[in-house]
């Protein structure tokens, strides 16, 4: 499957064009191409590869998947490897690699699979269409803000269930407290995966802000530093949600110690109290001859100390909260 666009002097002239057109449009200076391949095949490769001169080792980098966020920079083009985050309602990521050429007046996007929601992208360059006379640089900008605003709405998805977490955190329940335990075990493995992303897309936008790539223009700069200014607060705020995940799982730990050491202590109180009946009644039960043996002011007399000695242990408990 293969989506194509045409702007010409910044005006959409053609949309959803043959490919094997391209090669009349993309030597024109004032034409921009837009080409959308969705699971490409090795022919595909081959053949963007011929029309647009792309490095082999960018070709083959955009075959395989698994790539880490970059751009890389070739003699004619750039390439970039990027990734979709999107978050789910049972609390799970779904990430989708995306691969792109940047060429002077063409933009090649690769899709690993119709995961990609390539459509919300087109939309975003409809709504901000005054911005197509800036070619290549207005296309890259509507996919990549559209890429940082998914790492940001899947921080803050994030952010969310830490705070629901947090809530948990001092419930008594049995559930309560599996939920905590497995609950921020996940957590912590999704912010690994969203760190993945986020954090190497900084270089990404801050490499092409610089002036000698050519790729931004002078206007479109501040629509470029308004994406590195949610790359560096999707950065920020993963890294402070990675402290707060930690710090959960920490104080969880801590507090099933206090509540093991005070389950240990309220035990070891009663069997405190419980031992003083036994005791007098193994020092009674001697075959001995003792105060009050074989009478019945001995078994009165053994009695009320058994209840002295108990009450006092539990009134001494109880005033140093052990029980």
């Amino acid at each position: 499957m293969a989506r194509t666009r045409l702007y010409r002097n910044g005006t959409l002239e053609l949309k959803d064009f043959p490919v094997h057109e391209i090669s009349d449009y993309v030597c024109e200076p004032t034409c921009t191409v837009w080409l959308d391949l969705c699971d490409p095949t090795s022919d595909d490769f081959e053949m963007i590869a011929e029309e647009f001169g792309l490095h082999a080792l960018a070709v083959e980098d955009a075959g395989h998947e698994h790539q880490r966020p970059k751009l890389d920079r070739y003699r004619t083009h750039l390439f970039l490897s990027a990734y979709a985050v999107c978050a789910e309602p049972d609390g799970s990521l779904d990430t989708t690699e995306i691969a792109v050429f940047i060429t002077p007046n063409a933009l090649i996007t690769i899709r690993k699979g119709e995961r990609f929601d390539i459509q919300q992208v087109v939309d975003r360059w409809d709504e901000a269409a005054d911005l197509a006379e800036h070619g290549v640089g207005f296309l890259l900008h509507g996919l990549l803000d559209y890429l940082v605003d998914g790492h940001f709405n899947a921080v803050q998805d994030l952010d969310d269930r830490i705070e629901a977490l947090e809530d948990l955190l001092f419930e008594d329940g049995r559930d309560e407290i599996r939920t905590v335990q497995r609950s921020s075990y996940e957590l912590r493995k999704n912010l690994v995966r969203v760190r993945r992303v986020v954090l190497p897309m900084r270089e990404v936008v801050n490499t092409l802000l610089r002036r000698d790539l050519h790729v931004v223009s002078e206007p479109m700069l501040p629509y470029y530093q308004d994406v590195y200014d949610h790359v560096l607060r999707a950065t920020e705020w993963t890294e402070s949600l990675r402290d707060m995940v930690t710090s959960l799982m920490e104080t969880n730990l801590t507090i099933q110690g206090n509540r093991m050491n005070l389950i240990m202590k309220k035990v070891t109180s009663w069997a405190s109290i419980i031992a003083v009946p036994t005791a007098v009644t193994g020092f009674y039960g001697q075959n001995v001859p003792y105060p009050g043996f074989g009478t019945h002011a001995g078994f009165y007399e053994s009695t009320a100390v058994m209840v002295v000695l108990s009450a006092v242990l539990y009134v001494s408990f109880k005033r140093k909260d052990w029980i």
